[in-house]
């Protein structure tokens, strides 16, 4: 390959790493156009262009121009089996003359395409663009390489922003479903901290006011993390409410919704969770499905762990599950927690934060706050992994109960 066009491709690759995604996938591929002909024309003889989206009907139409160009009947629609883009729908890219066989001359005339062109076509076959140049340059290797590594950016430019779009409205919605705000029950102090590891994660908490007298305290924890957890995590939410709205027992709300996630057609359908219902008095039933056992620890500092109910949901239907109960008196402790805490890793070291470190961490914050409680464990566990990004969703739910006494609830 002669040293010129090495230069030249290194130059176009790192330029259209440059190009900022724009609002819409117009907006980014007339951005493109434009660059290109503004720092490439010498190079190229690319002097401006024209834009077309593919309507509903299938035909091109004519939406924006680029560079200099002759004239631009926005507007005017071309047949989908037009020569020129019936290559490009096979070929991609393509560089013609107005002299080639296939091409209308009034059509041509009327779109203004000066004697030679070459086009692309981008975003699955929605958008053509057609690049005016100069004589000589149509059949230029170079042009023609260049233009295909042009296609291939803005398809992966345009496959990014999607993506991020995609993942923005997955993180509205995980917000959406999320607690706005720990609710006031009697006789209980509650807090509650989710992180994703990437934008959106399959961690989840919840609590549940269904009457004055009860209030459910879930956490769950999706296989993986990213976008698949993140749907999965939402039938999760939809599930537990109907459930437990019909007033089913937790054990028959979490057999339903175990069938639930095995029917899923999602990657990942295996679910732990830890649910909880707390009664004014102290009083709580739970159900622990699979999940890192949940840890009581009482005023006298004695640590129980909470590991009654069944195996985590989604991988067998039918699955039966069991409750447990216990008391929460005046300064009991009770803290939930996915396992992004209790395995976050020292870095260089692949030692864990392991559940001991965080059975001697609670030990002694009794008389602490919940939220000061959440905070200390995430600020332990950020300590430990030195500041590094978690390399799984990190959540804990902490309730304790307060010094109020039984006879005054």
């Amino acid at each position: 390959m002669p040293r010129r066009s090495v230069s030249l491709f290194r130059r176009m690759e790192h330029a259209l790493e440059t190009i900022a995604g724009a609002s819409t996938p117009l907006e980014t591929i007339r951005q493109t156009a434009q660059f290109l002909v503004e720092n490439f024309s010498e190079d190229l003889g690319m002097t401006g262009g024209r834009i077309y989206a593919r309507d509903e009907f299938g035909s091109y139409e004519l939406v924006g121009t680029f560079g200099k160009v002759m004239r631009a009947p926005l507007g005017l629609r071309i047949p989908s089996d037009y020569h020129p883009f019936e290559r490009l729908y096979d070929e991609g890219c393509v560089s013609m003359a107005l002299s080639d066989a296939g091409l209308d001359a009034s059509l041509e005339s009327e779109i203004g395409t000066r004697e030679h062109f070459a086009a692309i076509m981008v975003a699955d076959r929605k958008y053509a663009l057609s690049f005016d140049v100069a004589p000589g340059s149509s059949a230029s290797d170079d042009l023609i390489a260049i233009l295909n590594i042009v296609r291939l950016a803005i398809n992966q430019k345009l496959r990014e922003e999607r993506m991020h779009e995609i993942l923005e409205e997955a993180r509205r919605i995980q917000e959406s479903i999320l607690p706005s705000r720990i609710p006031n029950y009697e006789g209980f102090d509650m807090a509650a901290r989710t992180v994703p590891a990437e934008v959106v994660g399959g961690d989840f908490y919840d609590f549940i006011t269904l009457t004055d007298r009860t209030v459910n305290v879930v956490i769950a924890d999706a296989t993986g993390h990213g976008l698949p957890a993140a749907l999965q995590v939402r039938d999760v939410y939809t599930g537990l409410r109907m459930g437990l709205s019909r007033e089913f027992k937790i054990t028959r709300t979490l057999e339903r919704l175990n069938n639930i996630i095995h029917r899923s057609r999602l990657a990942t359908k295996f679910v732990s969770l830890f649910l909880a219902e707390l009664q004014v008095g102290g009083g709580v039933v739970y159900c622990n499905a699979g999940h890192p056992p949940g840890l009581l620890i009482r005023q006298n500092q004695t640590i129980e762990e909470l590991s009654s109910g069944g195996m985590i949901l989604g991988p067998l239907p039918g699955t039966h599950y069991c409750f447990d109960l216990f008391h929460m008196a005046p300064g009991d402790l009770f803290v939930l927690y996915t396992d992004g805490i209790t395995e976050a890793h020292r870095p260089g070291t692949g030692e864990e934060f392991s559940l001991e470190r965080l059975k001697n961490l609670v030990q002694g914050l009794n008389d602490r706050t919940a939220n000061d409680i959440v905070a200390t464990i995430f600020d332990a566990v950020s300590a430990f992994t030195q500041g590094r990004a978690p390399e799984d969703d990190q959540t804990v739910v902490v309730v304790r109960r307060t010094g109020v006494k039984e006879g005054n609830t």
